[in-house]
This record gives C-alpha cells, structure tokens and sequence, in this order.
C-alpha cells in the first residue's frame, strides 16, 4: 500500500527522531475499526521495542474483537501541546504509525513484551514484576503492533525555532 505523503513537508520530523518520541512517550491513542464500521479510538500505554509497539489488554472488549475482525491500525502519539493564546495556536510535536496489529500467541514473545512493559512503567523492580507476571500473565493479551509507516509533525513555529 502507498502511504499519503505528509502535505507540509517542512514541519515533518525526521524518522529517528519520530522514533525518539515514541521512545520517550508514555501514552497514545490507538485507532481501529470497531463495531459497525465506526472509528474505535483508545488511549494506551505501550512500550517501542525493535521497531515494534506493544500493548497489553484484557482477554475480551472491543479492542479485541476489533483487532480479530481487522488487523490495519494507527497509533498517535502527541509528545509536546504547549497552547499559545494569543496566536491561537499550539507548538505541537506528534507521530502516526500505521500499520498492522495481531494478538500476540507465541509465549515467548507474550513474556519478552509483558517484561518490557512493566520495566517501562516500574523500572529496577524485577520481583515485583515477576510476581505481577506469576499472577496476572494468564489474564491478559499482548498485542504487537508493526509498524509499516511512520511520520513525526511539529508546528511552523518549533520548525523555525530549531533552524536558528
């Protein structure tokens, strides 16, 4: 598939440093087609690894049964939103990644992405993290999501910034 090129090409980031944000964010909002063609949108915590996000879910919801039914997906990610009143504007740093989300099956990979998770968001913590994992890795999905296109944005503003 042909991916849109960005319309303003001067505000697009380059790839590592798209790479960087999503390194660095903790949160986005993942989108796919949920029940009746509507537009399902949630916001997820994940963690980038290989040029990979993962999730986690519960076994069962709409997340799940959308991913089952269509496996094309985008993720945003909004790193910077800083307001700007009196222009009526924000400086805004964000990324999209399109592309492909499955339940992940292999065991192996379903611990190696769970471990990233929770180091992500408890770091140095290791047996508490084993437990959580002896306890709780049953109960819960692990979604990989490939990424077949990425883009970074930033505002005009942050653009003119950077170059001076």
């Amino acid at each position: 598939m042909e991916f849109r090129e960005m319309r303003r090409k001067r505000q697009q980031l380059p790839t590592g440093e798209s790479i960087e944000i999503l390194r660095r964010a903790t949160s986005g909002t993942l989108a796919l087609l949920g029940d009746g063609g509507y537009p399902y949108a949630v916001p997820l915590s994940y963690v980038w690894a290989d040029g990979r996000l993962y999730f986690h879910s519960a076994l069962a919801g709409h997340k799940v049964d959308a991913v089952r039914a269509c496996d094309k997906a985008s993720f945003c990610v909004i790193e910077q939103d800083l307001v700007q009143p009196e222009h009526y504007t924000t400086h805004y740093r964000s990324v999209i990644a399109f592309g492909r989300i499955r339940i992940v099956e292999d065991e192996a990979e379903r611990l190696l992405a769970a471990r990233l998770l929770g180091n992500r968001y408890n770091p140095g913590n290791g047996e508490s993290l084993q437990k959580e994992l002896e306890k709780g890795l049953a109960r819960m999905l692990v979604l990989r999501f490939e990424i077949e296109h990425l883009t970074g944005k930033e505002a005009i503003e942050l653009v003119a910034q950077s170059r001076h």
